[in-house]
């Protein structure tokens, strides 16, 4: 299979360059050149896996360092025409992967120009593709949403045009989205929600059995540390030196990504600017920043039918609750785990008390690897084992602070279920979804999450409350005979 998409990956390429008007040959030969100098980096580049270890994309260097990596391409060029002052002692940068720039200036040596120019005009016609004309959207549509995802149909227009107002100008759509749709109830009942559950963070660290009280220490003050963002930015960013032409739809998209590129840049040597947002307030998403240490909760996923202000505080918890653990508990995966309360890659766990977490980890690997994806396909689970542990965490610390809520209360069942039921059913809400099988596939390879019926069943297979609310008994499906169990 993967060799068939391969091979039509080289005629979507060659598609593209007749497009552009080349001859049918020339066209063809080029394709099979981009073919081999992605081959080429591809080899050169880490795995998914490697990716998320921390310590393996953190290179620190200085200038002439990075240079001697690539002699055949001027860094000082390159930084002076973005704009950044690259020369002097105070420049460091940080190369995530050194064997893929040396494989760079393997291909800079070795490769005609005529072969790189030919690299970077593919290089730059895909970025565009999707934007362009007619026949370059539906060229590109075809291959990689149909083809390779299994799509259908491509989205309609008014759903594109929204698409990129919320990536480029997403804060000024946000801030509109906010005042129509976002309440000042819904956001204080969403911050008590959140400090309901860091609180029961720090209950459950304290009575950890493995963990030591050196360690322990340093995890409570990470957390005491861990900001957490609401709903919007507290002041919103400023596009008025963005040029936005009703006629120029292209060139809007083009100068909103140098807009953007500049905006970060110019960051550079300033403080860190802990109240900027990486999503935008409508997303219907969340997102923990190790190097912040926060978690940012947009407004678009705190609102129907995720969190729903009209009904009880179990779904919601279950669903929304369940999400806040989880962005919570990546603080304390096997990537978090590795920065310190400021952000910083430093290793405060004791010896025996890092073995002890692996050794709890494995449980979760070991797990998750068992679980089909599509055909012959299982989880890899070493590339999801962080979003595994974040949902097994992030429920629990849920459950707990629900249970915490609601002590005292008198909770009856509605609509024939009862209260722990309807936690359960708001947790599994949260992923109502279905994939293709060529979606799933591509997954399988690239995605750090498990398909969605395992973010549910694996979790609550791991939880006795699950197996108690819907009196499952041992030996049935949903119930691990060794349950793992982490935070």
């Amino acid at each position: 299979a993967s060799v068939a998409l391969r091979a039509q990956y080289v005629e979507h390429t060659a598609r593209n360059f007749r497009l552009m008007g080349e001859t049918p040959e020339w066209a063809a030969e080029s394709a099979a050149i981009v073919l081999a100098i992605e081959t080429d980096l591809a080899k050169a580049s880490l795995s998914s896996v490697d990716r998320r270890d921390p310590r393996k994309v953190y290179h620190r260097m200085n200038f002439a360092t990075l240079q001697k990596l690539t002699p055949g391409f001027s860094w000082k060029d390159y930084f002076a025409a973005a704009g950044v002052a690259a020369d002097g002692a105070a420049f460091a940068i940080d190369v995530t992967e050194p064997e893929f720039l040396k494989a760079v200036q393997t291909m800079i040596a070795k490769r005609p120009l005529a072969d790189l120019r030919t690299y970077l005009h593919w290089a730059l016609l895909r970025s565009a593709a999707s934007d362009l004309s007619a026949p370059y959207r539906d060229a590109d549509f075809d291959f990689y949403a149909k083809t390779l995802r299994g799509v259908q149909q491509p989205p309609p227009r008014w759903q594109v045009c929204v698409d990129a107002v919320d990536r480029d100008l997403g804060e000024a759509l946000g801030k509109v989205f906010v005042e129509r749709q976002f309440t000042p109830e819904t956001r204080a009942a969403a911050e008590a929600m959140v400090r309901g559950i860091h609180a029961t963070m720090g209950e459950r660290i304290q009575a950890l059995d493995w963990m030591s009280p050196a360690t322990k220490a340093k995890a409570l003050e990470k957390l005491a540390a861990m900001r957490y963002k609401i709903g919007y930015p507290e002041s919103w960013r400023d596009y008025s030196a963005l040029a936005v032409d009703r006629g120029d739809y292209f060139g809007n998209l083009r100068r909103a990504a140098e807009f953007e590129s500049r905006r970060q840049l110019a960051q550079i040597g300033k403080p860190v600017e802990h109240g900027e947002w990486e999503m935008t307030p409508p997303t219907v998403n969340a997102y923990y920043n190790a190097s912040m240490n926060d978690m940012n909760f947009p407004a678009g996923v705190l609102l129907p039918p995720l969190f729903d202000m009209k009904m009880d505080d179990a779904p919601n918890y279950g669903n929304t609750g369940g999400t806040i653990g989880h962005e919570l508990t990546h603080g304390f995966d096997d990537e978090g785990r590795q920065f310190d309360a400021a952000g910083n890659l430093r290793d405060w766990w004791t010896k025996e008390d890092g073995a002890k977490f692996v050794e709890r980890a494995q449980c979760v690997v070991d797990q998750y690897a068992q679980y089909p994806i599509v055909d012959n396909l299982k989880i890899n689970s070493k590339l999801t084992l962080g979003e595994d542990v974040a949902d097994l965490g992030g429920t629990i610390l849920a459950w707990e602070a629900w249970k915490k809520a609601v002590a005292g209360q008198t909770l009856e069942p509605k609509d024939g279920l009862s209260p722990e039921q309807r936690f359960f059913v708001g947790f599994a809400q949260w992923v109502c979804e279905n994939q293709r099988p060529e979606e799933l596939r591509v997954s399988a390879a690239t995605n750090p999450h498990s398909p969605g019926v395992w973010r549910i069943n694996g979790v609550v297979a791991n939880m006795p409350e699950f197996a108690a609310a819907f009196s499952c008994k041992p030996g049935q499906p949903m119930v691990r005979a060794n349950v793992c169990k982490i935070w």
